[in-house]
């Protein structure tokens, strides 16, 4: 929806409000016009209702207001003595409109200074449950967001199994586009994997201001552009689905190339502008390797202890058993292979050219580990279209920003309107994992838009080793990555230790304050 349409969709709620409450605002003491007057008409029926007046935020705050809409009309006929169980019920299954029903065809009489205090324990515990809700949506949307690894493409800096939290301030919270979605869920209901949401109405592209820019090296959360699955994580991929932006599925890359830049990649490492990207000390890049030994016996699984690696080397099919396929190491797990003497030699995979394969899909002798160069797009900038380069730039114009792209007669039709230029609109990124020969990143489906960025992973607050059974529990927690951070130079610290002290210590003084407490009575 556009801005002009939610304008006349707002004036509509108003309209709709107006005509089934402007009796009872007379009946509690104000004048019919207030009931029409937009977030006026909000303040005061909180004071009608006997609720703070901040409540009135929560009614712009998209997903929020979803919740308090219900908790609205089941407060507003409470004050006008409609108590019983039946009018809670229908007032909720009309959506509101059995308001109407008390306003022109009851004569009630307005409460002042009713008691907000819930008339049954049952009814106070639903009123708790709303609150946390209520309260864990906006944490959840604008502040901190729960999010698990799910593969190894960030093996090294964060591990399958790893349980993050990822912070939305840092890059400025995003705005809910989608505004009729359960809360805290993505994009499938639990257990009967449904929508979890309505694709209309929804809200633009709206980010709060945020104290950073994504920079070189950055791990970052966002929605995979070019997602089409039916549900989250459905392996099977179908059927296809065009989703809101929100609601496409969330990956961790690290960000190598902003906007504005020139990418390539040589041999696994990337360059930008000409120069090597340097990664900061907790980076690992990986490839994959082949490891020939002489028959001797070697001992992998030394090698995977060492090295915590995840992804369990195996023997090829139809391979010799001299050989070994290691799906990724590091340099320094590399040398260590190298000493063992039962070893002949260790190559990289090979790295094959597949037509079609790698984006922009027109260059058939680009590979995953040596592509480019590749011009970044960046807001305001202005190039010029080319045959040679529409293929790179066209899901950017057509799908990104939402403009019709023809070619007709050697001229290029954008919305219509012969052009051989084109200005972007907004910033794109370009996204890689540091497990290079097994990572679904940028160099298959092109750039990230800004409109997609969820947020800045910063904490680990849990992590469970996948290859450890549950039977061996204290193994299967990985203590040493528990609070820990995520982004940063140097060696990994826990903070888990100070965690606990604390914790000990809050849950003594609160029993020690609650001991007094009884004392004093």
């Amino acid at each position: 929806m556009t801005m002009m349409q939610w304008f006349l969709f707002f004036l509509l709620v108003q309209v709709i409000h107006f005509a089934g409450t402007w009796k009872l605002y007379i009946k509690a003491g104000y004048k019919p016009w207030q009931a029409i007057i937009p977030i006026y008409n909000a303040v005061l029926l909180m004071r009608i209702i006997n609720r703070p007046g901040w409540w009135v935020i929560l009614l712009f705050i998209p997903i929020v207001n979803l919740i308090m809409f219900p908790v609205i009309w089941v407060e507003t006929i409470r004050s006008f003595g409609k108590n019983s169980t039946i009018d809670t019920i229908l007032v909720v299954l009309t959506l509101g409109f059995y308001i109407y029903y008390i306003n022109y065809a009851t004569d009630v009489q307005h409460i002042k200074d009713r008691s907000i205090k819930a008339a049954s324990e049952a009814g106070e515990t639903m009123s708790s449950v709303l609150f946390a809700v209520v309260v864990a949506t906006i944490i959840h949307t604008y502040a901190i967001q729960p999010y698990t690894i799910p593969s190894s493409s960030l093996e090294k800096t964060l591990l399958v199994g790893d349980f993050l939290f990822v912070s939305k301030f840092h890059y400025g919270a995003r705005t809910p586009m989608t505004t009729v979605a359960l809360p805290m869920a993505h994009d499938t209901l639990p257990f009967v994997k449904k929508k979890s949401y309505l694709t209309k109405p929804h809200l633009p592209y709206f980010r709060l201001p945020g104290f950073q820019k994504v920079q070189h090296n950055d791990i970052v959360v966002f929605n995979w552009p070019t997602d089409t699955v039916y549900t989250f994580r459905d392996p099977l991929r179908r059927p296809a689905i065009d989703k809101p932006i929100d609601k496409k599925t969330n990956y961790v890359k690290r960000a190598v190339g902003l906007p504005g830049e020139n990418l390539e990649i040589k041999n696994g490492y990337v360059f930008i502008n000409g120069e090597q990207l340097k990664l900061n000390d907790r980076a690992k890049i990986q490839f994959a390797y082949v490891v020939e030994t002489d028959g001797r016996p070697f001992d992998v699984m030394s090698v995977v202890k060492k090295f915590d690696i995840t992804e369990m080397p195996s023997q090829a099919n139809n391979a010799p058993k001299t050989l070994f396929i290691f799906p990724a190491l590091t340099d320094e797990a590399v040398e260590y292979i190298k000493t063992f003497s039962a070893v002949k030699a260790v190559h990289r995979f090979p790295d094959q050219a597949i037509p079609g394969y790698i984006f922009p899909h027109n260059q058939p002798k680009w590979t995953t580990n040596n592509l480019g160069p590749i011009h970044i797009p960046a807001k305001g900038e202005t190039i010029t279209l080319t045959e040679d380069n529409i293929p790179l730039y066209k899901r950017v114009i057509t799908k990104y920003e939402n403009n019709t792209l023809e070619y007709s007669n050697n001229h290029f039709l954008i919305n219509g309107v012969q052009t051989n230029s084109y200005t972007f609109k907004q910033d794109y990124y370009y996204m890689m994992g540091d497990n290079r020969d097994n990572s679904e990143d940028s160099r298959f489906w092109g750039f990230v838009p800004e409109d997609h960025i969820v947020g800045k992973p910063v904490f680990i607050w849990m992590s469970l080793d996948p290859n450890v059974p549950w039977s061996k529990a204290l193994d299967k927690i990985r203590w040493d990555r528990m609070f820990t951070t995520v982004n940063g130079n140097g060696e990994k610290i826990s903070y888990f230790p100070y965690f606990v002290v604390l914790l000990i210590g809050y849950i003594g003084y609160s029993t020690y304050r609650s001991r007094k407490k009884k004392k004093n009575l």
